[in-house]
């Protein structure tokens, strides 16, 4: 049953109660069948199950995979499993800060329940009693003041001005009248949650007035109940880089699985053709090759670099007042194409306030409009009470005008309180000459009280063009969306006697016109802006009035045109199919309801655009859930909000989307040159191992593998995160949530560099193998030493030069990736430099080289003390991978020139 379509008689005989309320017997009964008037809780994981689900990541299999590679390597070479225990720590700490930023929903559901009243008056037997509001069952009769938390939904039967407060719910920031008459359908379906005025809603508060309302539902019935059910459906989905990591793994899986079969077999195969043994011994020797590719393959560094890049954005975002929730929020704030933001408290202040006015006296007009309230103002000057009222003493307040003072001056003596059937309000005040009676209320209301006007200082006769001018004004507010009042005024000898407010309110004086409205934040309008330069569609989706909507979103930009609106009724006329294709038609949503704003949002994901939804409101907490990136607000955002939001902005401020919008972009890019490079490395490395494989030597071991990838590796990528922003990061298009990470070029770039550092690390085996036997002219001779100890020396050599080039190379090729396409000498000679790249430069070759010299890390690697000429050329070698990769480079950019002029 419609509750706010029936009559109060009709729904008491609904509920089976009346207006004395329920028996303490029934009461208790109905607890007992229905349930406690509270949220259902979310079922929780306990700590364990969640720890063990953060393992489900693919990249985290693969690196528990090579950590049990690692383990056998160990075991067969009788070493200390140092690479084990790094793996394992890697990937411990991953899970630790996966199981921290979880538990969302759960937090959610509990500020949900805490929102909800304490304790309620109820008429029970007759009596006014206060109940536990858990303990409230439908068909108990409330009583409601200013003040109190409405505990739960319930049909108005009695109203004294009552006025309530549904921000959190309508998102809408004027208090809503509420009466006890059946609200009339005209032609719409249904009425919107906001429009149902002789209805009540759990989460939402009394700010004036009295009242009695029957409760109508209760506990997860309630529209606050439907809220915590969508947030417990809601699923959080995987972001851009995670599908792209997701991926990767994948591709990985099968890579690590396909060359170790492949080499194995392979190296069977040719002793069994070459007539060679096949013993255990070899079978051994050719698993623990099998294995160095695996190890070359897996970027074991991978997970940690982008986790403590992350981490890295996360502080940099929090000191521009982005408090980041969950860390790959972070890149995926980046690639936002589509920005849905609440109107209410986000674009807008979420203040009413008084922005012009209609007046022959300024003066008298401040303050006739302060005094005939009911808010009051506090010892440091802050207004306090019902947001329109307090928007008429601020009025005042900016005019010099303070309440108190007035007050003080002019002391009430009498009054007809609002009554929203008459829509006036009237005050008596004392002064030194009389009593001076003030009216305020709707225009056209107290304008048709007025027979006088003043005008030019002197109070005459009001004429038609009078009226004609007042009403013309009226319009020209309200096409701004601006709230009207007016204000009327008389003057008596003593107070004078009533029974009934139409008894004082005629014959009055007209003073003038405010016009009010919750204005835009100033910052917004250039973040709107900044937004189309970017490629990012703002779309502003609201629980208040159209022409409201319509009038901010044209002043902020967002729309040019009013048919970029649509009512939330008009929204329910659209199929979801038909919604999906004209989603692009509308930028402003009005009068909507929670579950328009998550088809919204769903709608513009099926679009295949990355989705970020703004808000403090609980109305905005399951389409902040189910959006690609919810950003809650920090002050006025409640905590079902902020709880649920990937992003928390603590000053409020939609300034600061942009600049986080902004950090997210350089992050996803810095993350992109950090995998490519490990990537590329990890490229040379399996190329190296599987030529030498096929040429019949063993070119580097499992364990300078892991050394490259978890220490040389990872402080170059790190320092790559640390790269700042490159200059038309805020001019170009979102890039697409189906671009994965070798688009752009980066697959090919990935290959021709590991294959040029590969061919530099086999050069650097061969010259060290040459260059130790002393006979660089003789090349055959050298394979021909027979002598195991000789031949072990050879190796060794070649060995170490290779690691020691292989490393430096990489280290050197950083610098390549600080632009996938700009040049690094240009970047240096014009004073673009990165620090930390240049200290992990010298401290990766300070660690390479104390592996290679100090004598018992050297025994450990199986390393040869290479002299000084052996160690110019590898490092030679090593710093080649510049010239080269500029000289392709340059040639890329010829290219792409090229094409450019061509289209």
């Amino acid at each position: 049953m419609k509750h706010y379509l029936s009559s109060v008689e009709d729904t008491f005989n609904e509920v089976r109660s009346t207006d004395d309320g329920l028996s303490s017997a029934e009461a208790k009964k109905r607890l007992e069948e229905n349930g406690k008037n509270k949220l259902d809780e979310g079922k929780k994981e306990s700590l364990i199950v969640r720890f063990l689900k953060q393992f489900a990541d693919p990249m985290i299999i693969i690196l528990l995979v090579a950590a049990g590679i690692s383990a056998v390597t160990s075991v067969f070479n009788n070493e200390f499993p140092s690479d084990v225990i790094i793996i394992l720590f890697v990937v411990i700490v991953n899970a630790t800060l996966g199981v921290y930023q979880e538990n969302k929903a759960e937090k959610a559901i509990e500020a949900l329940q805490e929102m909800s009243a304490a304790t309620s008056k109820v008429l029970r037997d007759g009596r006014l009693v206060h109940v536990k509001s858990e303990e409230l069952v439908v068909g108990d009769v409330i009583i409601l003041e200013a003040g109190d938390a409405v505990p739960a939904d319930a049909r108005v039967f009695e109203s004294a001005s009552l006025k309530i407060e549904e921000a959190a719910l309508t998102g809408e920031s004027v208090p809503v009248d509420k009466f006890i008459e059946i609200i009339n359908l005209g032609e719409a379906k249904d009425v919107p949650l906001g429009d149902r005025k002789n209805m009540t809603y759990m989460g939402s508060s009394v700010v004036y007035g009295r009242g009695k309302a029957v409760v109508t539902a209760t506990g997860m019935d309630t529209e606050m109940g439907k809220i915590a059910g969508a947030l417990a459906q809601a699923e959080d989905g995987q972001t851009p880089l995670q599908k792209k990591l997701a991926g990767l793994s994948k591709v990985l899986s099968f890579a690590v699985i396909g060359i170790c079969i492949f080499i194995f077999a392979f190296g069977i195969v040719r002793n069994i053709v070459t007539g060679q043994p096949v013993n255990f011994e070899f079978v051994l020797n050719t698993f623990m090759i099998a294995v160095s590719l695996a190890v070359a393959a897996i970027p074991e560094g991978l997970v940690a670099v982008v986790t403590i890049v992350l981490s890295i954005g996360v502080t940099t975002m929090s000191k521009r007042n982005a408090i980041i929730r969950r860390l790959t929020a972070v890149e995926t704030l980046g690639c936002a194409q589509i920005i849905c933001s609440d109107k209410t408290g986000t674009l807008t202040q979420n203040k009413m306030t008084v922005v012009d006015s209609y007046t022959d006296d300024g003066e008298l007009l401040a303050k006739g409009m302060a005094l005939c309230t009911d808010v009051s103002v506090d010892a440091d000057g802050n207004v306090e009470g019902e947001p329109t009222e307090a928007a008429l003493v601020a009025y005042a307040l900016s005019k010099g005008l303070n309440k108190n003072d007035l007050e003080k001056e002019m002391p009430r003596v009498a009054e007809a309180p609002f009554d929203s059937m008459r829509k006036m309000m009237t005050t008596f005040h004392k002064t030194s000459d009389g009593v001076l009676q003030f009216t305020k209320g709707a225009p056209d209301v107290v304008l048709g009280r007025c027979t006088k006007i003043l005008k030019d200082g002197q109070v005459r006769d009001i004429t038609a063009e009078d009226r004609k001018a007042i009403i013309s004004a009226n319009k020209a507010f309200a096409d701004r969306a601006l709230r009207v009042l007016a204000l009327s005024y008389n003057r008596f000898d003593s107070v004078p006697e009533f029974k009934a407010p139409e008894d004082v309110e005629y014959s009055l004086i007209f003073c003038g016109l405010v016009g009010m409205i919750d204005p835009v934040r100033p910052e917004v309008k250039d973040s709107i802006v900044e937004c189309r330069q970017a490629g990012i569609r703002p779309i502003m989706i609201t629980g208040d009035h159209k022409d409201t909507a319509v009038a901010i979103a044209m002043e902020l930009g967002i729309i040019h045109n009013p048919d970029e609106a649509i009512t939330g009724a008009e929204l329910d006329e659209i199929s979801d199919e038909e919604f999906e294709t004209a989603v692009e038609k509308f930028s402003v949503y009005a009068r909507v309801q929670p579950e328009h704003k998550t088809r919204i949002v769903n709608a513009w994901r099926k679009r295949g655009m990355i989705t970020a939804m703004t808000g403090d409101g609980v109305n905005d907490a399951p389409s902040i859930k189910s959006a690609d990136i919810g950003v809650g607000m920090g002050i006025t955002g409640t905590d079902v909000t902020k709880n649920v939001a990937d992003m928390v902005l603590a000053d409020d401020n939609f300034a600061t989307i942009v600049s986080a919008i902004e950090e997210g972009r350089r992050i996803y890019d810095n993350i992109k040159k950090a995998i490519q490079f490990l990537l590329g490395s990890n490229m040379s490395e399996v190329l190296s191992i599987f030529f030498a494989n096929i040429f019949g030597f063993i070119i580097l071991e499992p364990t300078h593998l892991l050394w490259i990838n978890l220490v040389t590796d990872c402080f170059p990528a790190l320092a790559l995160a640390m790269e700042k922003g490159e200059s038309d990061l805020m001019k170009r298009a979102p890039r697409k949530s189906t671009d994965g990470i070798f688009a752009g070029g980066v697959g090919i770039d990935v290959i021709y560099q590991g294959f040029l550092v590969t061919v530099l690390t086999v050069t650097a085996y061969v010259l060290g193998v040459m260059m130790a036997a002393g006979r660089v002219m003789n090349l055959l001779d050298v394979f021909a030493v027979n002598d195991a100890a000789d031949t072990l020396f050879l190796h060794q050599n070649g060995m170490t030069m290779a690691f020691l080039t292989m490393s430096m190379c990489e280290i050197f090729h950083s610098l390549n990736m600080r632009s996938q396409r700009g040049s690094i000498v240009k970047m240096i000679l014009k004073g673009n430099h990165n620090k930390y790249l240049a200290l992990a430069t010298l401290g990766s070759l300070v660690l390479t080289t104390a592996v290679i010299y100090i004598p018992f890390l050297a025994k450990a690697f199986d390393f040869a003390a290479i002299d000084i000429k052996e160690y110019a050329t590898a490092l030679g070698l090593a710093f080649m991978i510049i010239p080269l990769v500029e000289i392709i480079k340059a040639c890329q950019r010829a290219i792409a020139k090229k094409k450019t002029k061509k289209a």
